[in-house]
């Protein structure tokens, strides 16, 4: 990047305040980007993550169980190897430039004039990406949605990614001068896996866009817009800006630094969640070898089958296999191969099925240790699969897996959903989890309509409705384009509120969830304060 721009992406909301002269920091120790590493280490919302469901809830099974914090120390870790070998590439290049090298790098030539990436932002991407899970994960997260369109009338849902930019540009805060955590535009820019607002979306059927002609997260039919996005009406506008300083982007498109992280994020996440489920005893050898070797072992017949006949019997093993290679071939024809499909299946079969799972996990230090090697030996090899794309696909990003591990990571993917999001002793636990989501947002809507007791609400809610309802005002006189649903002066103020329940909501841990649903509900005791 040349230095003007390379300041723009720098550039904060706001002016830094002058340094504490009692502690000066020597030139260029503290770089921006650091800064805002060390603003998102230290914020509540990143401490609260501690305490909120990755995907099997915390049992104490075995030495360690994921959570949303040490998933996205993780992410963070893969994150920061992948920045960094992407960012020696970029030096080589810069060094041909400068006339100290003899020999270009192709691949640092197409990262620089993309804008370049940086190991810190990717760092601090990935320690922001999950700030915006509510309580019980992508569990609460589809039951806010459902809750905000059904009941509070709030067009544009709920979405964890959008929460998330929300929270770092307008819910947490350095002081009471400052909405936000005041980062650069780079970082903030590299949480925007889904560079849209909801309602850009709504209304594109199949008829108008097939679905492998779109970006990913958009969805098969979005009636009532995409389903994946990354800034409410609310944040558009600091979404728009941000994008626009990062000019070599295009519309739609990943910066290099938040492709990095979403990149990061599916290895950490095909690979490392399957260290709870080796541990908790929720992955069986039976059920995951019978279904890889039933679809490698009649890969025609199930071929042939007609898709309602195959989707009839999803249980039945290999069908479900099968159903996930149909849908790659729908989604992503540029990449789907049925040959290194084939291929992934086999080496996951091997090694996992065939492998890790035929020892069951004891607890003992030779349990800890294959679950330790087959983690280590998959993000190896994953991220070492890197490519970069200066014109990547509509559904792909600048820095991507290569076809091999496109396919593996899918592959892994498919056991999680098949072999523990759909067992049905956890489908039992997530009814409860759902009624008490659902239970806290009519609860607290109905305290905040109570003209008698209203103003004893929890002082955070309150100030969050005045807030919120403010910046909705002030946005339908600025930018109603932006704004979806009723517009009217009732409307606005209920759009205000249900969002400020929906940032109430989601900035609980599930313990705190579960505590606060108790205390509304009279299910226990009240303390004396």
């Amino acid at each position: 990047m040349d230095s003007a721009a390379e300041q723009t992406v720098r550039a904060r909301r706001h002016p830094e305040p002058p340094a504490d002269l009692t502690f000066p920091a020597r030139p260029g120790e503290i770089g921006d980007y650091r800064t805002d590493l060390e603003r998102l280490r230290f914020s509540p919302y990143f401490g609260r993550l501690s305490a909120v469901t990755q995907v099997v809830p915390q049992s104490g099974v075995g030495p360690v169980m994921h959570n949303r914090l040490t998933h996205s120390l993780k992410v963070s870790a893969v994150a920061r190897t992948i920045a960094a070998h992407l960012a020696a590439r970029q030096a080589a290049h810069l060094d041909f430039a400068a006339g100290r090298a003899a020999a270009d790098d192709p691949v640092g030539a197409a990262l620089v004039r993309l804008g370049g990436c940086d190991t810190v932002v990717a760092q601090a991407a990935a320690h922001a990406h999950d700030l915006g899970h509510p309580p019980f994960g992508h569990l609460g997260e589809r039951i806010l949605d459902r809750v905000a369109r059904h009941r509070l009338g709030l067009a544009e849902g709920f979405e964890g990614n959008a929460q998330t930019f929300r929270i770092l540009t307008r819910l947490d805060t350095l002081g009471r001068a400052t909405p936000g955590l005041n980062l650069t535009a780079a970082v903030r820019a590299s949480v925007l896996k889904y560079p849209w607002t909801r309602a850009e979306w709504k209304g594109i059927g199949l008829d108008a866009q097939p679905l492998a002609e779109r970006p990913r997260g958009v969805g098969a039919q979005p009636a009532a817009g995409a389903e994946k996005f990354s800034a409410y009406a609310l944040e558009a506008e600091e979404m728009a800006e941000v994008r626009a300083a990062h000019t070599a982007i295009g519309t739609g498109r990943q910066t290099l630094d938040c492709a990095i992280m979403d990149l990061a994020d599916d290895i950490a996440y095909a690979v490392h969640d399957l260290d709870d489920f080796v541990r908790a005893g929720v992955l069986q050898h039976a059920a995951v070898a019978g279904e890889l070797h039933a679809w490698l072992g009649e890969p025609g017949a199930l071929s042939r089958e007609e898709p309602g006949a195959l989707e009839a019997r999803w249980r039945s093993p290999g069908a479900s296999l099968e159903l996930l290679w149909r849908r790659l071939a729908h989604k992503d024809p540029w990449v789907a191969d049925r040959e290194v499909f084939a291929e992934a299946v086999v080496r996951v079969s091997a090694e996992l099925a065939d492998e890790l799972l035929t020892r069951p996990y004891d607890g003992g230090v030779d349990s800890e240790r294959a679950v330790s090697a087959f983690t280590n030996g998959w993000i190896d090899r994953l991220r070492s699969a890197i490519v970069v794309d200066p014109d990547p696909h509509v559904r792909s990003g600048h820095i991507r897996l290569d076809q091999r591990a496109w396919h593996e990571v899918a592959v892994l993917k498919f056991v999680h959903a098949r072999f523990v999001l759909d067992l049905p002793e956890l489908a039992q636990s997530q009814r409860g989890q759902a009624r008490v989501i659902e239970e806290l947002v009519t609860a607290f809507e109905s305290w905040l309509g109570d003209p008698h007791d209203r103003s004893r609400a929890p002082r955070r809610l309150l100030e969050w409705v005045e807030e919120s309802t403010e910046e909705t005002f002030a946005l339908a006189a600025r930018a109603p384009r932006l704004l979806t649903g009723d517009t009217d002066e009732p409307g606005l103020r209920r759009q205000g509120r249900a969002r400020a329940i929906l940032d109430y909501v989601s900035s609980l841990t599930d313990q705190q969830a579960l505590t606060t649903h108790a205390s509304l509900t009279g299910q226990v005791p009240l303390t004396a304060r």
